[in-house]
Parts: C-alpha cells; sequence; structure tokens
C-alpha cells in the first residue's frame, strides 16, 4: 500500500501536526511504501517567500526527520524538486469546475482571516490534487480539516479517468478518529491561524508557560472535575496508555486538585514524551549539509516515479514532449 502526506513549512511545528499526520506516517513507514513531502510552493499562496521560505523549508525538514521520518524508509523531499507536480497542476485545471473550488473550505477561511485573496490561495486544493496524484498513494493521512482538499482531488481524478481511462489512482483519506480534531490552548481546533499552538520543539519554560494558559473551568480546588471536556484532559490523553489515562480520570474526580496541578502534569508528560526526539533534532540541527544530501536524495527517487506517470499523462492528454 502506498501513503503520501505533505506538509507546509510554516513554522514551528505543534502537537496538532504530530498526531494528526507525522506520527501516522511514521506508523505507515513500518508496512507501506510511503511518501513524504514540504509543500513549500503551497506555502507561498500564504505570503511566505525568500529568505524565510528557505530557512522554514529546512527547518521543517530538519523537524520531520527529528519526529521519525526515515529516509530509508520513506521519500522524503521538496515539492519544488520534482517540477512534474506544477505541470501535472496546470492539466488538472482542466478538470476542475469553478464551482468545486469556490467551495472549498480553506479558501473561505483564509480570506475569511484577512490573507488576500490570490490565484494560488484559489487554486490551491488542485496543486494539492496534483501533489497526490503524481504518486498514485491509495492512502491520505490527513486531519479533519484536510479532508475536503482529498476529496477534491478524487472529484478531479474521476474527471480525468472518465476521459482518458484509468489512468489515476482515486485515494482515500484516513484519519484516527480520536486525534481527528488535536484541541488547541483555547478549546478551538489547534492551528497557527488561530494562535492557540502548543509547539514540539523550544524551551522547556516558554512550553510550559503556553500550557499555563490553556482555557478550563473555574472550578474550587476541593471539588470534583470534569474531565470529558477539559482541554488539558483532552490534550494530555494523546501522550497517555490506558492505565495512566484513568489514574487522570481519577485525580479529576476526587478532587483536591485544581487545574493548575494537571497543566503541570501535562507540560512534564509533553516533555518527557518528545526527549528522544529533541535529542535527534539537535544531531540534524549540527548536520545540515547531512539534511540537505536526504532532500536531494529523496527528490531522485520522487522524480523517478513521477516521470512515468506524467509520460502517460502527456501521452493521452496530446502534449508532446
Amino acid at each position: 500500500m502506498r501513503v503520501l502526506t505533505g506538509i507546509q513549512p510554516s513554522g514551528d511545528l505543534h502537537i496538532g501536526n504530530y498526531f494528526g499526520s507525522i506520527r501516522q506516517m511514521v506508523e505507515a513507514q513500518k508496512t507501506s511504501e510511503t511518501f513524504a513531502f514540504i509543500a513549500n510552493y503551497h506555502a507561498m499562496s500564504s505570503g511566505n517567500g525568500g529568505e524565510k521560505l528557505a530557512q522554514l523549508t529546512m527547518q521543517t525538514a530538519t523537524d520531520f526527520l527529528s519526529l521519525g521520518i526515515d529516509p530509508e524508509k520513506s521519500t522524503f523531499w521538496v515539492q519544488s524538486d520534482v517540477k512534474e507536480v506544477l505541470e501535472l497542476y496546470w492539466i488538472l485545471s482542466a478538470f476542475t469546475p469553478m464551482g468545486l473550488l469556490e467551495r472549498a473550505h480553506s479558501y473561505k477561511d483564509k480570506t475569511a482571516k484577512g490573507i488576500s485573496a490570490n490565484h494560488s490561495l484559489f487554486s490551491y486544493p488542485v496543486l494539492m490534487a496534483a501533489d497526490i496524484l503524481l504518486f498514485s498513494p491509495e492512502i491520505i493521512p490527513v486531519g479533519k480539516d484536510q479532508i475536503q482538499h482529498v476529496e477534491i482531488a478524487r472529484d478531479i481524478a474521476t474527471k480525468f479517468n472518465n476521459e482518458y481511462g484509468d489512468i489515476l489512482t482515486i485515494p482515500e483519506f484516513r484519519i484516527q478518529e480520536e486525534v481527528q480534531t488535536v484541541p488547541g490552548i483555547d478549546g478551538q481546533k489547534m492551528s497557527k491561524s488561530y494562535g492557540n499552538t502548543v509547539n514540539i520543539f523550544g524551551e522547556e519554560k516558554k512550553q510550559l508557560k503556553t500550557i499555563k494558559k490553556i482555557v478550563t473551568e473555574q472550578v474550587a480546588l476541593e471539588e470534583s472535575k470534569e474531565f470529558e471536556n477539559c482541554n488539558v484532559y483532552n490534550m494530555a490523553k494523546l501522550f497517555l496508555n490506558e492505565s495512566e489515562l484513568v489514574k487522570l480520570q481519577n485525580r479529576y474526580t476526587q478532587g483536591g486538585e485544581g487545574h493548575g496541578h494537571f497543566k503541570l502534569y501535562l507540560a512534564d508528560v509533553m516533555w518527557e514524551y518528545y526527549k528522544p526526539f529533541r535529542e535527534q533534532r539537535e544531531y540534524y540541527l549540527n548536520n545540515q549539509g547531512e539534511v540537505r544530501e536526504i532532500l536531494k536524495m529523496g527528490a531522485a527517487k520522487a522524480k523517478a516515479k513521477a516521470t512515468p506517470m506524467m509520460e502517460k499523462i502527456r501521452e493521452v492528454t496530446g502534449i508532446l514532449y
């Protein structure tokens, strides 16, 4: 089975990125043919460019490798290093109804937040469809907010196949129900756009300061507390096994502790969970040349998969090459 995922180089990775997509990809490496790319063309739709984009691309590559993406098991590359994706993007545009793009949630959400309504932002789902369809994956691990983009890719692929035959693989999305929407510190979906993230890497004191900002109910110290809808609990449960979860539930219901205690507990759990990843990251930060070589090797592997697909697409569409 072939699995594919991508992430924009838009800044520090947070735990929503990890549980929503990255961890699934790391697990998929064990049993599937996996493809993971850094979507730097997509990042330009939100205004990132120049030296900043280059820096963020290397940071994201370093973080991906630190969190367990194995270049020996996965094809790992930067989107812009495989130019065939842009050619396919244009071809697929001819099979994309305007109404399909006008209904895209991402475009509406970003423009509502003040991001400039340009063509790259509007046609973002077509480029994402090209990212996917170029490599014929069966499975796309996504967060809940990205389901629509996979559905759009499916619609475009179906239209193309209706015209030229079964050339493009129709992908399926995969979400883990328990982590499909990781809560942010305000209880909304964790997102950089909302400014409610808890970053994976960074100083321990800074991370604790962020966790202390998590919105909770005002309940007296001695009283029993509800855990099901508590933002601290719903974040902590991502890191805990069943027995640890039961112990935390008991602490909530028995009273005698406040939400401040649970925030300190969450900070400790998170810091310990990501300890081996921080150590790995330190290595890659000190060996950026090795990171660049890994990306170069991954691009060559990705291009080897993309080239025969584009040759087939050019042939059926009449594009001479």
